[in-house]
């Protein structure tokens, strides 16, 4: 598949089937994500990847941060909140957890890190895809909490940027209607 077929071809596969994807790959996937540019080559990039029960670790402190959001624990809306949380990491097999671990260097501007580590993380999306599995970014609100940062061991500058959620496609995501690029575009001459 070439580069350009990748990217217009691309989406977010909320759906994956229960089948081990290979160390291969997602090894695969995390070293297309370091070659993403980043001002300085500082390389802001950390990887964690969890699966088995490695995600319900995961699970566990997404569970405790609904917990410590909610103010009526007992109720049912509550318990399935909760619920939800701690069950979301079982959406795929494979989760990739990208880090940002922002270099402290002066001359280091800290969106470019953050630039950086978004482009890594869609270099992994396209490779995903490129192998032939399916991969959706995910974050909110929980994603960007400190005991997330903790869990994963980042210091207090780190952060978790995205949850790639990796498998093996159990639904065909439709084509989506783009606009087209001439309208978004201004020409300066």
């Amino acid at each position: 598949m070439n580069i350009f077929e990748a990217i217009k071809t691309r989406r977010s596969v909320p759906k994956m089937e229960d089948k081990t994807v290979p160390t291969e790959l997602v090894e695969q996937i995390i070293e297309a994500g370091t070659y993403a540019p980043n001002h300085f080559r500082t390389e802001p990039w950390r990887f964690f990847v969890l699966s088995g029960e490695g995600r319900a670790k995961l699970g566990d402190v997404l569970g405790e941060i609904t917990k410590s959001e909610l103010e009526e624990l007992e109720s049912e809306a509550s318990q399935k909140k909760i619920e939800r949380s701690q069950n979301n990491p079982f959406r795929s097999p494979v989760i990739i957890a990208v880090g940002i671990e922002p270099s402290d260097r002066n001359n280091v501007i800290l969106k470019e890190e953050y630039a950086a580590v978004n482009a890594c993380v869609q270099n992994m999306l396209l490779t995903a895809h490129a192998l032939g599995l399916g991969a959706v970014w995910r974050t909110g609100a929980i994603c960007y909490n400190p005991k997330v940062a903790e869990f994963f061991g980042l210091s207090e500058q780190g952060e978790i940027i995205a949850f790639i959620y990796l498998g093996y496609p159990d639904v065909e995501p439709a084509p989506r209607k783009r606009t087209d690029a001439k309208e978004l575009t201004t020409w300066i001459n």
